[in-house]
């Protein structure tokens, strides 16, 4: 069994009234552990509900979710939500709704703190999260002070403190400016990497889910489309037809082509790989006069 199991999973918001409106409806997904899976979708796709679904901030209308084998519906009859959330840290779009304590450390130490760690292991468990994250040297600054990237990086600590197993990311970059984009993606990656952490990363930001190791594309409440970053983005028609954008590098190599650029065949998704594709046939003499 997967460490994630989804399994025709719907969601009705407002249920019964006339207001009510399915967000899922019925996705079927699974996520092993220390994997890296990215979630794309358009506005109102139903993917920032099926995030919330992976810690039982949500519960099903129908269907299950399971973590590491709990079903949430059962955590919740069973009050014991908080073995769902002791392995599955949620990181939201705005920072600034996660922190609540006046000093970054005392933050961090919140997590562990409401799950019982003894003082002594909460200060080692704070300092290690910090470090992980890069922002050590910040623990007696106050969160208001930081940037929306150190913010993002000090939430992204706090669950790290509650030595969860998985990461789940709910456009965490989307407020911030590029620079604060690159602190926090290049920490995520990181903590994937060397930490084998699970991440599932909702973003509509394509340059984001390219770091992935594979890309789900939701729309109209349903998982459409499943792949390696390649083989999804390949299919930039698709797409767009479901409201997203394409790689910028892949849209101009299929403008040049249309053009009659000969560029090599097969999708470039990456700015170097465009650039790889233009000497390749500048050295075959394309463009040269004669």
């Amino acid at each position: 069994m997967a460490f994630i199991e989804i399994e025709r999973l719907e969601h009705e918001y407002q249920a019964g009234t006339e207001q009510s409106r399915k967000a899922l409806a019925g996705v079927d997904l699974s996520i092993e552990k220390g994997e890296f899976v990215a979630v794309l979708g358009a506005n109102g796709s139903g993917k920032s509900t099926l995030a919330r679904h992976l810690n039982g901030l949500l519960l099903p209308s129908a269907g299950q979710v399971r973590i590491d084998g709990l079903s949430t519906l059962e955590a919740a009859e069973k009050n014991e939500l908080w073995k769902i959330r002791s392995q599955v840290g949620m990181v939201f779009q705005n920072p600034d709704n996660q922190l609540i304590a006046a000093i970054v450390e005392d933050d961090v130490a919140f997590g562990p703190e409401n799950l019982g760690v003894k003082p002594v292991e909460i200060r080692q468990r704070v300092t290690e999260a910090l470090q992980a994250v890069g922002m050590e040297r910040f623990r007696k600054r106050a969160p208001h002070l930081l940037s929306g990237g150190q913010k993002q990086r000090v939430a992204i600590a706090g669950t790290l403190a509650m030595e969860t197993d998985c990461l789940v990311l709910d456009e965490p970059t989307a407020m911030l400016d590029p620079q604060g984009r690159k602190e926090v993606m290049g920490v995520v990656e990181r903590l994937h990497r060397e930490k084998g952490l699970t991440v599932v990363l909702i973003t509509h930001f394509m340059a984001e889910a390219m770091q992935a190791q594979r890309v789900v594309v939701m729309g109209e409440g349903k998982a459409l489309m499943e792949g390696s970053p390649r083989e999804i983005f390949a299919q930039g028609e698709k797409l767009k037809s479901l409201g997203l954008e394409v790689p910028l590098a892949g849209e101009l190599a299929e403008r040049l082509r249309k053009a009659g650029l000969p560029l090599p065949p097969g999708p470039m998704l990456t700015a170097e790989e465009l650039l790889a594709g233009l000497k390749e046939i500048r050295g075959k003499g394309y463009g040269h006069r004669a």
